[in-house]
C-alpha cells in the first residue's frame, strides 16, 4: 500500500484496494485503541465518498473485508476496462455555483458525454466526460468565472455514463457476494438517503459507478439525523477539509494512516 512505482500504485486496480485497505486499518486501529479504553461507541450512520462507501460496509457490518476487497479489486479492473474502451477524464471545478456549473455542463454536453461526478462541498465539484466535452467544460466554467478549473490525473471518467458497462458488470458481481443487514444506516452516495436493506446496498454500490457522489447532500443529512462528530477513517484527511465547509454543526475528527501506526505503538 505505502511501496512501489508510482504509475503502479496510481492504477485505479492498484489504488482502490490499496485505500480500502489502508481505511480498514485505521478502522480496527480506531476500535482496538478507543474502544478498549470505553471512548468508543457504536455510530448512528455511516457513509463513505465514492469506493469509501466499501468501508463504510464493513464498519456497518454488511461486508467482511475479504469480499470488501474482492469487489474494490474488480471494481478497480472493471473501471480500468470501460476507461480503454471509452476514453475520458475529469476535472475539479471551484467557485461556480450551481445554477451556472449546471448551464456550463448542458452547453458542453454539444461536444459529447460530461456531467457532474462528485458535489463535494458548495462551489466545489468535479465534472467527469469523454475528453472533448470535458475540455468544453473547463473552458466554459473558466469563462464564466471559475476561481479553479483543473484537470485531474485520471484516464477514467468515473461516475459519468462512460462506466455503464463496468456497472453492469460489477452488479452480477455483486449478487453473488454475502451482504448482511446493516448494523446502522449508510448514507447513500446517490441519494443522500438513509439506506437500511441488503438490495438497496446492493443498487448503490453497482449503480454510484454511473451517476454522482451528493457528498455535501451526504453531510447535510448526517447533520439533519442528529450527527455531531464525523470520524474520518483513511489515508488522508480530504473529507474533513469539506465537511468543515458544508456545516458548522458537525466536528471533523480524522484518523489517518500516520494515526494507526501511532496508535498501534501506544497499545498495551
Amino acid at each position: 500500500c505505502f511501496e512501489g512505482p508510482q504509475a503502479e500504485l496510481d492504477d485505479t486496480y492498484n489504488a482502490q484496494p490499496a485505500i480500502l485497505t489502508v481505511s480498514i486499518a485505521c478502522l480496527e486501529a480506531l476500535k482496538e485503541r478507543f474502544g478498549a479504553l470505553g471512548y468508543l461507541g457504536t455510530p448512528k450512520l455511516v457513509a463513505g465518498h465514492s469506493m469509501g462507501e466499501f468501508t463504510a460496509l464493513v464498519a456497518a457490518g454488511v461486508l467482511d473485508f475479504d469480499d470488501a476487497l474482492r469487489l474494490v479489486r474488480e471494481r478497480g479492473r472493471l473501471m480500468k476496462e470501460s476507461g480503454e474502451q471509452r476514453p475520458g477524464g475529469m476535472a475539479a471545478v471551484i467557485g461556480l455555483d450551481d445554477e451556472t456549473l449546471a448551464q456550463v455542463v448542458e452547453e458542453a454536453q454539444s461536444e459529447g458525454v460530461v456531467t457532474l461526478a462528485n458535489a463535494n462541498s458548495p462551489g466545489q465539484t468535479v465534472l467527469s466526460g469523454e475528453v472533448a466535452a470535458l475540455q468544453r467544460a473547463m473552458d466554459l466554467a473558466k469563462a464564466r468565472g471559475a476561481r479553479l478549473v483543473q484537470r485531474l490525473a485520471v484516464s477514467i471518467a468515473s461516475h459519468s455514463p462512460l462506466m455503464q458497462q463496468a456497472s453492469q458488470h460489477f452488479n452480477e458481481l455483486i449478487s453473488r457476494i454475502n451482504f448482511r443487514t446493516p448494523q446502522v444506516p449508510l448514507i447513500a452516495n446517490i441519494s443522500a438517503q438513509a439506506l437500511t436493506t441488503v438490495d438497496e446496498l446492493r443498487a448503490e454500490l453497482s449503480e454510484q459507478l454511473t451517476r454522482p457522489v451528493q457528498w455535501t447532500r451526504s453531510v447535510q443529512a448526517m447533520v439533519s439525523e442528529g450527527v455531531d462528530t464525523i470520524v474520518e477513517i483513511g489515508p488522508k484527511q480530504v473529507l474533513s477539509g469539506l465537511i468543515k465547509r458544508i456545516t458548522p454543526e458537525a466536528r471533523p475528527v480524522t484518523l489517518t494512516d500516520v494515526d494507526v501506526v501511532r496508535l498501534l505503538a501506544s497499545v498495551d
